[in-house]
């Protein structure tokens, strides 16, 4: 290679710096100068990275933080709205709780010990969650469409109009809550039976009413059913939904009954 082709190379990479400066110039705002006040540089580089690819086209404002995640409502390139969820890095506790639910999955039965260092097991668990959507949004199960992941950022579909997301099930009262019941049931059975997964923290907490009908998220901690854990969380899921929906009023099976049903033993709920 000559010396006036390594001076365009070098110039050429310049001139592609520069635009992609200007490009996340261009895309910051007083929402993004937040961001580096709460997350650190290799997250501020994975938003830069999915902006330049087109997944994300503007950032806005939190709908959603907790102890583990914020979510961020945004916009993709073609104006559709999204969720973009953005895991910690920090958060020590919570990595040691993911651990169960990684350590026993067949997916990842190659991660070794030392996959327990901050960064790459946050990362893998969002790698995860964005799996076990798309396993749960293919077999049809009411869910946020999976669109991309990079790191510790998972971009989805958003569930609600103009940044309002949809409520939660604490947060409403239903007109039927019977049939919203059964409907979730029937997710529930679609998650076990089609996706091959259990979601091992159902609650009222992590269910949208959206068109008046039950949309499940936040499905980091699903398991296969082959993972060890998938007996008793699924029971677990059962008992919590069925306490809530019999403080409703509701007549709900029992959940031996509920179990028997979702796994295929029995033809229907009475």
């Amino acid at each position: 290679m000559s010396d006036r082709q390594r001076a365009e190379r070098k110039a050429d990479r310049r001139m592609r710096r520069y635009e992609e400066e200007s490009l996340m110039l261009e895309k910051r705002s007083e929402e993004f100068e937040v961001f580096e006040e709460v997350f650190d540089r290799s997250t501020l580089e994975g938003i830069y990275k999915l902006i330049h690819k087109k997944v994300i086209d503007r950032i806005h404002g939190v709908i959603r933080a907790g102890k583990e995640a914020r979510i961020y409502w945004g916009k993709g390139p073609e104006g559709n709205e999204l969720a973009i969820k953005i895991y910690y890095t920090t958060t020590s506790e919570f990595r040691k709780g993911m651990v169960k639910y990684i350590e026993g999955d067949p997916r990842f039965k190659r991660v070794r010990k030392n996959v327990r260092g901050r960064d790459s097991m946050i990362y893998l668990w969002a790698q995860k969650e964005f799996s076990n959507l798309k396993l749960s949004h293919d077999a049809g199960v009411k869910v946020p469409a999976p669109i991309n992941f990079l790191r510790n950022i998972l971009v989805m579909a958003f569930i609600g109009i103009d940044g309002v997301p949809a409520p939660l099930l604490r947060e409403i009262e239903l007109s039927d809550p019977s049939a919203f019941y059964k409907s979730l049931l029937k997710d529930i059975k679609l998650l076990y039976s089609k996706a091959g997964l259990v979601h091992g923290d159902l609650s009222e907490y992590n269910i949208m009413v959206w068109e008046d009908a039950p949309l499940i998220f936040d499905v980091s901690q699903a398991v296969l059913i082959a993972h060890p854990l998938s007996g008793d969380l699924l029971l677990r899921d059962i008992e919590r939904v069925n306490k809530y929906f019999e403080g409703l009023g509701v007549d709900v099976p029992a959940t031996v009954e509920v179990e028997r049903w979702i796994k295929g033993g029995a033809e229907e709920l009475r």
